[in-house]
């Protein structure tokens, strides 16, 4: 097993024994239960049930970032680098992230009527379930990178660095330039026809540049080591 691997698992189960990731999850449970209804139009639920996902995974990188004790993240970052455990923790909430995507597309898809807006055109399910998980995908990597970039080793007030998450989360979610905007507005739009859009262009965006806030963070926190 690799060191990295190692950390991942050590993140991973630190949130889940910790019971912090009960309050973003039960977030989307109700966010889901809300907004998507049993034989709405598919595209339009994906759109919805993608949508959420951006600020829970920025919130699970919060989490995921401050869990660990002081003494344990040094006592981790002396053995592995700083650097690796930052990325550990980044990985371990980017992927309960992901976990969650999943279970939320396939509810989507079990509920809605593969139809289109008007329930006029018929959508082909797999289809619309692959646009779903891609613009799934796209919001989790923008979220954790918003998540990233505003928590420590970038922010450390805990007020300051909430409040421009949230902010930072709402926008790239409104604004046209974001890859998460252009994914779930896809769908959204494809629904009045019944044209499936699957966001491939938005994934690879979201993620070159989830990589770079990773770099970015991962080295900010060896210099402040």
């Amino acid at each position: 097993m690799t060191p990295l691997v190692a950390l991942v698992r050590y993140q991973s189960a630190l949130l889940l024994r910790s019971q912090r990731w009960l309050a973003p999850v039960l977030g989307y449970v109700a966010f889901l239960g809300i907004g998507v209804q049993a034989g709405e139009p598919v595209l339009d639920s994906m759109g919805y049930a993608a949508a959420g996902l951006l600020p829970v995974a920025a919130w699970l990188v919060r989490i995921c970032v401050t869990q660990e004790p002081a003494a344990a993240r040094t006592c981790a970052a002396a053995a592995a680098g700083p650097a690796r455990v930052h990325l550990a923790s980044l990985l371990a909430a980017t992927g309960g992230a992901g976990v969650l995507g999943l279970a939320g597309t396939a509810y989507v898809a079990a509920v809605s009527d593969p139809a289109s807006g008007d329930h006029k055109v018929a959508v082909p399910l797999g289809s619309a379930t692959v646009a779903g998980l891609v613009a799934a995908g796209v919001c989790v990597l923008i979220g954790a990178a918003v998540g990233a970039l505003g928590s420590r080793p970038v922010l450390h007030g805990r007020g300051w660095s909430l409040a421009l998450t949230a902010l930072a989360a709402l926008l790239t979610l409104v604004l046209a330039p974001s890859p998460a905007q252009y994914a779930v507005h896809g769908l959204v739009t494809g629904s009045r026809s019944g044209t499936v859009h699957v966001a491939v262009v938005p994934l690879v965006v979201a993620a070159v540049l989830a990589g770079a806030a990773a770099a970015a963070v991962c080295a900010l926190s060896s210099r402040r080591r």
